[in-house]
């Protein structure tokens, strides 16, 4: 069943029609970034930039999913989560405590232990073809499941609780930026894959509930396995693809570090454009729009909507690993679904599913909304209380800092609440283009 909303039309448009709607919109960010220069000074201003195109490039991850496919993705967490991982995992420098003891050979043998169990469940989960029953197969798969579980699992915390104890934690692999980045981008495609051969054949809501627990379990690994992320301890400082701070300055190493997103952020949009209108473009939306007529024509449903959902789960990891390196800092409990999954939702509703170019308008839009509420919040209320203090006698409260963080949510449930209201389709509406 497909998972697109019934209620929203794709917009046929002249090619030649001029584009007001971009030029609004172009002007209102340009206008909004500036004042945001002007308040908050360069140095902030930039990093609020370099952070919106972080989470621009997670929002075309999202509209792809759910603008071209009709996918409703919750766990963009878990994708972004990962990317982060892979980032700190490749890119900090080698840890010798670990490397230049016996822990290396110990774990890759318990490794080899883990998939040798794996293999042994699988070639007993396949008995039945050997003539025996189906519930006397079913019956030994889970006997052996459950005792090589026990067995492997038992050596495999005896040897990270020696890696913790003697190294701490196995460290990175030294290796580029850039490089940590793909795999990033990589393993959230990989991931993505697994995941959506056993949910991709779920009803939107189901889809959505499903995605979201798995972020959250990959939260919870990445959280728990002090061996290999150090957990709560966190992993700092993350090298960047650009000079940091350290040798060229605040300002201009985000500057350098957003001229690199950004360049980024204009190959993946004329990639996906082009994509959107070329004949794969077409037969993704003719799946979102009318599933069973598309099977009737002898569509591939199934690969075709898994083929989007790794496409968009690669650019989430994407957008994590950028996230996370522009951040310094490894932080798994850092990934929170408000932040990384309600926050991009929000970005794509805005600026409209399906619309490339809406969706990064959008992106940057909503976090500048996300970041200044609360500065604009405090200054509002320590406005309201200076004057009740002088004229009427009031107390000033002393947590002002946590209300005023507190206004960021209420901000973003108003916006959001609004242009389902009066925009729907959002600001810049999907639009399909038809040449004669």
């Amino acid at each position: 069943m497909s998972a697109h909303n019934p209620h929203r039309r794709e917009v046929a448009v002249s090619p030649k029609s001029f584009p007001f709607r971009e030029c609004i919109m172009l002007t209102a960010i340009v206008l909004a970034v500036g004042a945001v220069f002007l308040a908050m000074g360069t140095p902030y201003s930039v990093r609020m930039l370099v952070e919106a195109s972080c989470y621009a490039i997670l929002a075309l991850g999202l509209t792809i999913q759910w603008g071209y496919a009709g996918q409703f993705n919750a766990g963009v967490m878990g994708f972004v989560a990962l990317g982060g991982f892979s980032t700190m995992l490749f890119t900090v420098p080698v840890n010798h405590a670990f490397w230049d003891s016996d822990l290396p050979g110990e774990l890759g043998r318990v490794l080899l232990y883990l998939v040798a169990a794996s293999l042994v469940v699988i070639a007993a989960s396949r008995l039945n073809r050997l003539g025996l029953p189906n519930w006397l197969r079913t019956l030994i798969t889970i006997v052996l499941a459950l005792v090589l579980y026990m067995v492997v699992i038992s050596q495999f915390r005896a040897v990270t609780d020696d890696i913790q104890r003697q190294a701490d934690f196995i460290g990175g692999f030294g290796m580029p930026v850039w490089l940590g980045w793909a795999v990033g981008a990589a393993l959230a495609g990989g991931v993505g894959y697994l995941i959506g051969h056993i949910c991709l054949g779920l009803r939107s809501d189901y889809l959505a509930i499903a995605t979201l627990g798995i972020a959250e379990i990959i939260k919870a690994f990445l959280k728990n396995s002090d061996w290999l992320t150090r957990g709560t301890a966190t992993v700092s400082p993350l090298p960047w693809p650009v000079p940091g701070p350290g040798e060229m300055g605040f300002t201009l190493a985000r500057a350098a570090y957003l001229s690199v997103t950004a360049v980024m952020i204009a190959i993946i949009f004329v990639l996906l454009q082009r994509a959107y209108n070329a004949p794969w473009g077409r037969m993704i939306r003719a799946i979102r729009d009318n599933e069973v007529s598309s099977a009737a024509m002898g569509k591939d449903i199934n690969r075709r909507r898994l083929e989007i959902f790794v496409l968009g789960c690669i650019l989430m990891g994407l957008g994590g690993a950028a996230l996370g390196s522009f951040n310094g800092l490894f932080d798994p409990q850092g990934y929170l679904p408000l932040n990384h999954t309600f926050l991009v939702l929000v970005m794509v509703i805005l600026g409209g599913p399906g619309n490339n170019l809406g969706t990064i308008f959008g992106a940057v839009a909503v976090y500048i909304i996300w970041i200044m509420s609360e500065p604009l919040a405090l200054y509002v209320m320590d406005l309201a209380t200076s004057f009740g203090h002088a004229h009427f006698g009031w107390d000033i409260p002393r947590n002002m800092e946590s209300r005023a963080l507190q206004a960021r949510v209420f901000v973003i449930g108003l916006l959001i609440t609004v242009v389902l209201r009066v925009a729907p389709k959002g600001l810049l509406p999907e639009k399909i283009r038809h040449h004669g």
